[in-house]
């Protein structure tokens, strides 16, 4: 079954609502517009029910098929942008300096609400559909927010499925695996205290550029020697602090960084390999090594059932050779993962074609996206609705 007729029509509609989006981001949980022209459209569809503040700033809306009563799904969205200044040179670029939707999320709260347009329309299906507006997905975990506030029982949901932009991938394609797609996260900083001095006299200070120098290579063995090959692990330091002349050895470093894992075991001996690898380091270095480690969103894992399910009603839209079934886990991180947590479900890719990567100041969601993430919206609903 190709892309919906009425889903095409509505297309220009609905990348109009994705530039009003674009124009105007908003940061984490300050989603106040957002969820008002969210809140606002699902009330002007006729929504059952529509639930604001929800996870603080989450927007929540119901609707009922007109085929009887049946089970409740939930259909989710992000809603906000990322701290980057835009290069795209779009007519509708951010208009707000320092803020931009440069992951697409604008392109999946409007797909979601054209779906919610049709649904509202034709009530084709049994139950009930919860469409989820999430806020802080970059890093604010919003998604934990929402199933706390008792999302999940709230609104009776069983299921639960979202969906993803991915550059790279042509429009109209999908992509999806059965497991874990996407990695748990954690962050963290390390502070080095040594005794400065004369960058002359070495001898007579402690070095902590030179010992968390050690620490950042030493830290490259985890993935290379203490992690099975047949693993997926990434520490990567991205901060290093330290001094500010030329000729004094400083007293302190802070370094930062990331830890991406796809398995619980993977992640816990990650954790005590960093700390083992600091305090060793800092010892035999004479210094002091301070480590403070957050691990954030746990692993975004695909139940087999409803990956299977979600990759049937892509080949119905995309055709059989245009869903990718078997995609390669990424090490990028997702709140959506507490969601699955909460009810089974399944995450999906949709084509975004040749763009530029996602965080990019260059990036822009591809409006000729939208009727297939629209088609696969509804046509997902409807099958696991049916009467």
């Amino acid at each position: 079954m190709p892309v919906l007729n009425r889903a095409a029509e509505l297309q220009n509609e609905i990348a109009g609502w994705r530039r009003t989006l674009h124009q105007n981001p908003e940061l984490n949980y300050d989603v106040f517009q957002t969820a008002e022209f969210v809140s606002g459209k699902l009330k002007e569809f006729g929504c059952d029910e529509v639930v604001s503040g929800i996870g603080r700033t989450g927007v929540v809306g119901v609707i009922h098929g007109n085929l009887g009563t049946g089970a409740t799904i939930g259909l989710r969205a992000d809603m906000d942008a990322l701290p980057i200044t835009e290069a795209t040179g779009k007519s509708y670029a951010s208009a707000t300096p320092g803020k931009m939707h440069a992951c697409g999320h604008d392109g999946h709260t409007a797909m979601l609400l054209g779906a919610a347009k049709y649904l509202a329309e034709t009530r084709n299906f049994s139950g009930s559909v919860v469409l989820i507006f999430q806020p802080a997905e970059e890093g604010g975990a919003g998604g934990l927010a929402m199933v706390k506030d008792g999302m999940m029982d709230r609104f009776g949901i069983g299921r639960v499925f979202g969906m993803h932009n991915m550059p790279g991938l042509p429009v109209g394609q999908f992509a999806l695996r059965p497991g874990p797609i996407m990695a748990a996260t954690a962050e963290f900083t390390i502070n080095v205290r040594g005794k400065g001095g004369h960058a002359a006299m070495p001898h007579l200070a402690v070095d902590p550029i030179a010992t968390a120098s050690q620490i950042v290579t030493a830290l490259q063995t985890i993935a290379a020697r203490t992690t099975d090959p047949l693993d997926s692990v990434v520490v990567s330091v991205t901060k290093f602090h330290g001094g500010n002349a030329y000729n004094v050895i400083p007293e302190t470093v802070e370094l930062a960084g990331t830890v991406r894992t796809l398995r619980k075991e993977v992640a816990a001996r990650t954790r005590e390999r960093l700390h083992a690898i600091c305090d060793g380091i800092g010892a035999a270095m004479g210094a002091t090594v301070d480590v403070h480690y957050d691990a954030n969103y746990p692993v975004t894992f695909n139940h087999a059932d409803e990956t299977s399910f979600a990759g049937d009603v892509a080949e119905a839209i995309a055709g059989k050779g245009s869903v990718h079934r078997e995609m390669q886990p990424l090490m990028g991180g997702e709140d959506f993962s507490y969601m699955l947590e909460a009810r089974p479900g399944a995450f999906i890719f949709i084509g975004n074609g040749d763009s530029a990567n996602l965080h990019h100041p260059a990036y822009d969601f591809n409006d000729e996206a939208i009727a297939h993430g629209v088609s696969y919206w509804v046509r997902l609903a409807e099958t696991a609705l049916a009467a």
